[in-house]
């Protein structure tokens, strides 16, 4: 039996699918966190959340604190012997890195880390290596931001440096919608789990096309790619995410080339352990990175990828923070072949939502394996606006070919959300737009 150290996680998907695998592999954790509450508020409605009802100890620390955090964590070392460290959640990837280099255990190195989570560093360590780019900048401001903007030219795109789940992410035409994004991205000055954040804006040419990720895994400084996935995103002004198919229906040649610019991108921020989720947009001009996030692939992914190869990208997290090496895929994905997809339930507007109608003849349906609700039923919702928004999710497969993303939106489209005032709607569905990230 090992013993992990877990750094907070996210609340819901891998926070949900971690705790329970780490028990059935024999294994234990225990859980630093500054808040355990926020783990309770957001416990499944038949029971307490696996990161605290799973957990060995519950430990609460700092955790906004990545130096202060690592010498807690090496107080509890000398009595735990912790035999690795990991987290599932974005925001804590650079305190995890700081303990695993204070703890000696594996991990990557914590520069490849502080580089893959800043989206501006990115961009550079990209054009340094010679990898193609979007026209990009860096700005403090509103007035930096204009500035920018004249030498680029619009359409762009305006997005913080330092947050994820496509928060204040905005495609901007002109200075009074750009002024306005980052007079917002300024104003943001902590995310969701509390950490100051920098208010820098990253002005970067529109990119338009088809958006993917490359799911892979690094192991001693050597990248294999799992799988491409394809995305649904709903239409301006948020983009949200609102669904993925794994693997995405692309030629072989295509898959391939976006595998070889994956490999090269992860050599260029130094990054020599761990899973990634990368995120290309397929322009007119050829594939272009939209950011590199060294983590699994969150929104369900890791199920899809599980379905498709029977795999298990949350065991590969397991096997790397020990130190040994990932386990072979059982079956690879071929485009054409088995497909599953997650189709997000998102609201069109806001209210009181007190019913969700529909569930019961999925239930029925061979090729939905998954339908639930992860809102609060009755409760307030709104609009969707990035990626914390959604109420609830289909999983879908589709055993014979790609049709598991079409299956999964038809699903979530036969759906209705009763509000408080009588109105009842149908979710949010897929937009032909990209997504601009």
């Amino acid at each position: 039996m090992a013993r992990l150290l877990m750094v907070e996680s996210w609340v819901r998907s891998t926070g949900l699918g971690l705790p329970p695998l780490i028990r059935e592999l024999g294994h234990e954790f225990v859980l630093l966190s500054r808040d355990p509450e926020l783990y309770r508020r957001y416990a499944p409605p038949d029971g307490a959340h696996p990161v605290l009802a799973l957990a060995a100890e519950v430990v609460t620390a700092e955790t906004n604190d990545p130096t202060g955090l690592a010498e807690h964590a090496a107080d509890l070392h000398r009595h735990h012997r912790f035999d690795g460290v990991l987290t599932t959640c974005d925001y804590y990837l650079r305190a995890t890195s700081t303990v695993v280099a204070r703890l000696g255990l594996p991990g990557p190195r914590l520069d490849a880390i502080a580089i893959a989570t800043d989206k501006h560093r990115v961009r550079d360590a990209l054009t340094a290596a010679g990898l193609p780019n979007p026209r990009y900048a860096l700005a403090s401001g509103p007035e930096q931001a204009t500035r920018a903007a004249a030498e680029l030219g619009y359409p762009l795109v305006a997005k913080p440096v330092d947050l994820n789940s496509g928060t204040l992410v905005r495609r901007v035409d002109d200075d009074a919608t750009l002024i306005a994004t980052a007079e917002a991205i300024a104003a943001q000055r902590s995310n969701t789990r509390g950490q100051h954040l920098r208010g820098a804006i990253l002005v970067e040419e529109l990119m338009s096309g088809p958006e993917v990720s490359v799911e892979a895994v690094t192991a001693a400084g050597v990248t294999t790619v799992l799988g491409v996935t394809d995305k649904s995103v709903t239409g301006a002004p948020s983009f949200v995410e609102s669904g993925h198919m794994f693997p995405a229906d692309l030629p072989p040649d295509i898959t391939r080339q976006l595998g070889e610019l994956v490999v090269a991108a992860l050599d260029a921020i130094g990054y020599d352990h761990g899973l990634s989720h990368t995120e290309i947009m397929l322009t007119p001009h050829g594939p272009r990175i939209v950011e590199i996030n060294p983590r699994q692939g969150g929104n369900y992914i890791f199920d899809l990828v599980r379905h498709v190869t029977g795999s298990s990208v949350l065991h590969t997290m397991v096997d790397l923070a020990l130190g040994q090496r990932p386990r072979p895929v059982e079956r690879p994905a071929v485009p054409g072949g088995l497909s599953a997809a997650v189709y997000f339930v998102l609201s069109p507007r806001d209210g009181d939502l007190v019913a969700v109608h529909g569930l019961d003849h999925l239930t029925t349906d061979d090729r939905v394996l998954r339908c639930c609700v992860d809102a609060v039923v009755p409760g307030p919702v709104h609009r969707a606006r990035d990626n914390e928004d959604y109420l609830g999710h289909v999983l879908a497969v589709d055993p014979a070919g790609p049709g598991a993303r079409r299956h999964a939106e038809r699903a979530v489209a036969g759906l209705r959300l009763e509000f408080a005032d009588n109105a009842t709607v149908a979710p949010l569905g897929p937009s032909a737009l990209g997504r601009p990230t």
